[in-house]
């Protein structure tokens, strides 16, 4: 169940500069590590070799590629908030992306999100939301951005 329904530019409004939900755990397995070696040609070892990062990797297993846990973002913010009365809402940008801790193999994430700015541009909105990706049992992130969203509400 969403922890939050948005229908309107003034509910969103509502959330500026405040903390708008935290996601569920999902783990990050290995297949699913494989799977984004696949579609992205990125098949370095330390991502898709778990026997040689037994060996030869600091971690001491495999890590997910760090564009991987971005790509989380859009499952993990639909569990946060439900919009309704949006007829399209497009990816615009990402700014301020710092990759600060590695998730390895089986770690388990979720997304904190906080609104920053929000916009109208003649009925576009323009939204800027903090996120955290969150390791469980780790007191570093993943990573922290600035993601912004475009909300075309009917």
């Amino acid at each position: 169940m969403k922890q939050i329904v948005i229908g309107s530019f003034s509910e969103f409004e509502h959330y500026i500069g405040k903390e708008i939900g935290v996601s569920e755990y999902l783990p990050v397995s290995q297949e699913q590590i494989t799977q984004f070696a696949q579609a992205t040609l990125d098949f370095q070892w330390i991502h898709t070799d778990p026997q040689r990062a037994s060996k030869e990797s600091p971690f001491g297993t495999t890590i997910a590629h760090g564009y991987l846990t971005v790509s989380l973002l859009p499952h993990l913010w639909e569990q946060i908030v439900e919009f309704q009365n949006v007829k399209l809402m497009v990816n615009y940008g990402i700014e301020k992306l710092k990759f600060n801790q590695a998730v390895k193999v089986n770690d388990r994430v979720r997304l904190r999100v906080s609104l920053e700015n929000l916009q109208n541009l003649r009925g576009v909105i323009k939204a800027q939301m903090k996120v955290r990706l969150e390791i469980e049992g780790n007191s570093k992130p993943a990573f922290d951005a600035v993601v912004v969203f475009l909300y075309h509400f009917n």
